[in-house]
C-alpha cells in the first residue's frame, strides 16, 4: 500500500485574486526544499502532494517541511483506489494498535462514489468496531484520535489519522527583503525566524569587534544565522568590523552615549548595506524597555538616522515569550554560548536609558561620522549560508 505526504496551507486562502502568486511560491519553495530527495511533487486544489519517498526519507522531509512559511499543517496518508474495501483496509492499518476513542470523517469530492459521506463514515466506523471493539469504543464528539478519509475525484483516496502543525504564516519571498541585526544573543535570530514567518526573505549583518571580541563569538553568529537560514532558505551573513568606531567613541564621547551612539552607527551602516543588496528594511531584536538601548527615546535616537523602514517584531514580546520561541527553533542554546559581542566591549556603568537627542547630536559631532562609515562599508566580509 503507497503512502503520501498531504501538505496544507492556511492564510493564502484568504487573498484572493492573488492567490495563484503565493500557492506558486510556497510551491517552489517546498520544491527547493526535497530537491535532492528521491520522491514525487504534485500540486492539488488547495494543496500539495508529495509521493514516491522511501520510509527512509520520511523523517527528513517531515523536518524540513515544518521550517517552511506558509504550510499549515501535514499529514502521511496511506494511498489507495476510491473502492470501499480498499478504504476500510487502509483504516484497520492506521487502528491496528491503537486505544481509545475514535471517530471516522469522511470528505467526498467525487460525489459520484458511493455511499454518501455520512453513510461510509457509519459504516467504517461500524466495521472497525467489530475488529478492535476490545480496544476502540465511538465518540463522535471528543474522540482520542479520527479516522479521516478523503475521497478524491481522480480515483484515488487517502486515509490518516494524524495532522502535524506547521510554522504556517506566508511563502518565503512573498513579502520583499529585509536585513537583520544579528549579534549573537537569543533576541535577533528569533526576529529573523518571525519574519520569516510573515514571507520576508532576509539577509543578516553582524558587527564584529576584533580583537576584543574573539573568533568564537564570530563562529556563534555563523552558527545562528545557519539556524535561521533553514527557515529562509539559504541566507547571505555580512560581517562589518566594528572596532575602530567604537574605539573612536570611547576616545571621544561621553560615556553614557555609548551605546546610543554604537546603534546610531550600526543603523546607518545597516541601511547603506540594505540599499546595496535590494533589501528593503532593517529589522532588529528590540524589545522595548528589555535594555538601555531599548527605550522609547533610544529607539527615537537610532531611528532618526536612517530613512529606511526599521522592523521590530519582538517589541511587545516578554523574554520568557522570546526563549520559547527561540528554543521552538534551536537557537537558545548556541544564544547562550559564553562569548562576548560588539555591544559589551567598552560597556559603560550608567549608559543613558532616555538619552536626550540634541545632546546625542552634540557628541557625535566629535566623530568623523562619514569616513568611519565608509571605512567599515569597505572591509566586510560576506558568508553564504
Amino acid at each position: 500500500m503507497e503512502s503520501a505526504i498531504i501538505i496544507r496551507y492556511c492564510e493564502i486562502h484568504l487573498k484572493g485574486k492573488n492567490r495563484g502568486y503565493f500557492e506558486k511560491l510556497l510551491k517552489e519553495n517546498i520544491k527547493k526544499s526535497i530537491k535532492d530527495i528521491n520522491c514525487v511533487f504534485t500540486a492539488m486544489h488547495s494543496r500539495y502532494l508529495i509521493e514516491g519517498f522511501s520510509d527512509e526519507d520520511f523523517p527528513v522531509i517531515e523536518e524540513r517541511l515544518k521550517k517552511i512559511a506558509g504550510i499549515h499543517t501535514y499529514s502521511r496518508a496511506l494511498v489507495v483506489d476510491s473502492d470501499f474495501e480498499q478504504i476500510f483496509s487502509a483504516a484497520s492499518i492506521l487502528c491496528k494498535d491503537k486505544q481509545g476513542t475514535f471517530k471516522v470523517v469522511t470528505n467526498r469530492a467525487d460525489k459520484n462514489f458511493t455511499p454518501n459521506s455520512m453513510q461510509t463514515s457509519m459504516e467504517l466506523g461500524g466495521r472497525l468496531l467489530e475488529i478492535y471493539g476490545d480496544n476502540l469504543k465511538v465518540d463522535v464528539k471528543n474522540p482520542s484520535f479520527c479516522v479521516y478519509v478523503d475521497i478524491r475525484e481522480d480515483g484515488k483516496t487517502f486515509v490518516y489519522n494524524e495532522t502535524v502543525h506547521c510554522m504556517s504564516g506566508m511563502p518565503v519571498g512573498s513579502a520583499g527583503k529585509g536585513l537583520l541585526l544579528i549579534s549573537g544573543g537569543i533576541d535577533s535570530p528569533v526576529a529573523g525566524y518571525m519574519m520569516c514567518k510573515r514571507g520576508m526573505k532576509i539577509d543578516c549583518l553582524h558587527f564584529h569587534s576584533f580583537p576584543y571580541t574573539g573568533e568564537a563569538a564570530k563562529e556563534k553568529v555563523v552558527e545562528l544565522s545557519r539556524k535561521v537560514a533553514e527557515y529562509n532558505g539559504g541566507i547571505n551573513l555580512y560581517v562589518v568590523l566594528f572596532t575602530h568606531i567604537q574605539e573612536e567613541i570611547h576616545k571621544n564621547c561621553p560615556e553614557e552615549f555609548m551605546i546610543t551612539l554604537m546603534r546610531r552607527f550600526m543603523m546607518r551602516i545597516a541601511e547603506k548595506l540594505a540599499r546595496s543588496t535590494g533589501n528593503q528594511a532593517i529589522i532588529t531584536g528590540e524589545s522595548l524597555g528589555q535594555v538601555a538601548s531599548q527605550t522609547i527615546e533610544s529607539i527615537t535616537s537610532s531611528n532618526s538616522v536612517v530613512s529606511m523602514p526599521v522592523l521590530r517584531p519582538l517589541i511587545a514580546f516578554d523574554k520568557i515569550d522570546i526563549i520559547e520561541i527561540s528554543k521552538k527553533i534551536d537557537t537558545y542554546e548556541t544564544s547562550i554560548l559564553p562569548y562576548e559581542d560588539c555591544c559589551t566591549v567598552f560597556l559603560p556603568k550608567f549608559p543613558a536609558i532616555k538619552p536626550n537627542l540634541e545632546k546625542v547630536i552634540k557628541a557625535e559631532s566629535n566623530l568623523d561620522v562619514e569616513g568611519l562609515i565608509d571605512e567599515a562599508m569597505k572591509n566586510i566580509e560576506i558568508i553564504n549560508l
